[in-house]
């Protein structure tokens, strides 16, 4: 007999689209997903999205009973947005967290109104992908990835949330849309509400209603994957830390302050009254694969020994550039003396990244973070015992085990809370 399930969080990816429900002490009760990573399929075509949103409800639908759901959350790529008409319905493609904006006008008008320390300014802002969306034929509404899936959910198009806001300008100490926005030629109805995440933004509509939630059913205000992923580790005090060591290495901490620092490729998520503070930098298990290959990585780990440092100062990149903890476009990889041994040298590129690492919070604190008291760790990379030990000789601090690495149950839990308002 399947479980009740009292919230669902709904993670919309790069390559696909996962649901989770929970019940009332946030435990996972069913699962379910779908791909979207196949020749063909056009990741920024919203209706894509939808589809496999579809696809993973209701195979979500199979392992557990949705009739008692309370509310639903969504999160999506940060940074991806996409233009609608008056009634919600896209109007072309989507413009994806990783595209450039093309073109450079748009960024150097932002940059010469946006504060300092906005989100919005540099080649990674949503903002300037939004300007070019908006110049379409019929774009009325700009909207961020989670927003028009809640909005095909709910029926309405007209909320975000505090997170996903950030990168296209808003300004999350006072809860605004800025008037220097207003001031780049966008229409003040052009840019939905912002909310805190998990704020109840309306009722469930139809197509919902169709997938088997029940008509009470909230819709809330969801988050960006990065923060998802966070919220799902179980990490929920200030100094509380996650590592996520994927391709790239992403550092957030749980701070009681807002820091951000666009010299730096700092910037704060703000969650309720605390804030998501960190960065990505480039290095990361991209650079690994790159020197090493994935099938010799089992062999180079056991010969791994973290009681012994290689002494080598590496800071590896897989091409020249970098985010953070140091913002520099042409900074080159370090990867030099190479010893004969790959296996020492392995060590060493591991070493350099958890230097890379050290410095990225020792960065945040040096900025006006909190110390950080404990640490969890995500990704491919969190899984390496052996790298874990070098990490933890030059971190210092607890390693703790995290709680979920599925975005989607910690956008469930968002849900959740939510609900229970």
């Amino acid at each position: 007999m399947a479980e009740t399930a009292r919230a669902i969080g709904i993670d919309v990816g790069t390559s696909g689209v996962r649901a989770v429900a929970v019940d009332a002490a946030g435990r996972p009760v069913g699962r379910g997903s779908m791909s979207t990573d196949s020749p063909g399929l056009d990741p920024r075509d919203p209706e894509l999205w939808w589809l496999a949103t579809v696809a993973a409800l209701r195979r979500l639908a199979a392992e557990a009973d949705l009739s008692a759901v309370a509310a639903v959350a969504v999160d999506g790529t940060s940074g991806t947005v996409l233009v609608t008409d008056a009634a919600g319905r896209p109007v072309g493609p989507a413009l994806m967290y990783n595209d450039s904006c093309p073109d450079e006008a748009v960024l150097a008008a932002i940059d010469a109104v946006a504060p300092a320390g906005s989100a919005a300014r540099g080649r990674s802002s949503a903002l300037a992908r939004a300007l070019v969306l908006l110049r379409r034929p019929g774009a009325m509404r700009v909207l961020h990835q989670a927003d028009w899936i809640a909005g095909r959910l709910s029926g309405r198009f007209d909320a975000t949330d505090e997170n996903n806001a950030l990168k296209t300008g808003y300004d999350p100490v006072a809860r605004r849309w800025p008037d220097w926005i207003f001031g780049l030629g966008v229409a003040p109805g052009a840019l939905p509400r912002a909310v805190a995440p998990g704020t109840p933004t309306g009722r469930v509509g139809d197509a919902a209603i169709g997938l088997g939630l029940p008509a009470e059913a909230l819709v809330c205000a969801g988050t960006t994957d990065g923060c998802a992923s966070f919220l799902a580790t179980g990490a929920d005090a200030v100094g509380d830390a996650v590592t996520a060591l994927g391709s790239t290495l992403v550092i957030k901490l749980l701070s009681d302050r807002s820091v951000n620092s666009l010299d730096h490729g700092v910037y704060s998520h703000r969650m309720g009254d605390r804030w998501l503070v960190g960065g990505a930098s480039n290095s990361g298990g991209a650079v690994i694969a790159q020197l090493f290959g994935r099938d010799r990585l089992p062999e180079l780990t056991a010969a791994l020994r973290p009681d012994r440092p290689t002494g080598l100062s590496y800071y590896p990149l897989p091409k020249p550039g970098e985010r953070f903890p140091v913002a520099d476009p042409n900074l080159p990889p370090v990867l030099e003396p190479r010893p004969a041994d790959d296996a020492v040298f392995f060590q060493g590129v591991l070493e350099g990244i958890a230097a890379i690492e050290a410095r990225a919070y020792r960065l945040l604190v040096e900025l006006g973070a909190p110390a950080m008291a404990s640490l969890r760790s995500v990704g491919g990379g969190a899984a390496n015992a052996g790298w874990t030990e070098i990490r933890r000789r030059q971190l210092g601090v607890p390693f703790l085990p995290a709680l979920s690495e599925d975005a989607a149950e910690g956008t469930a839990r968002l849900a959740l809370a939510g609900g229970a308002q």
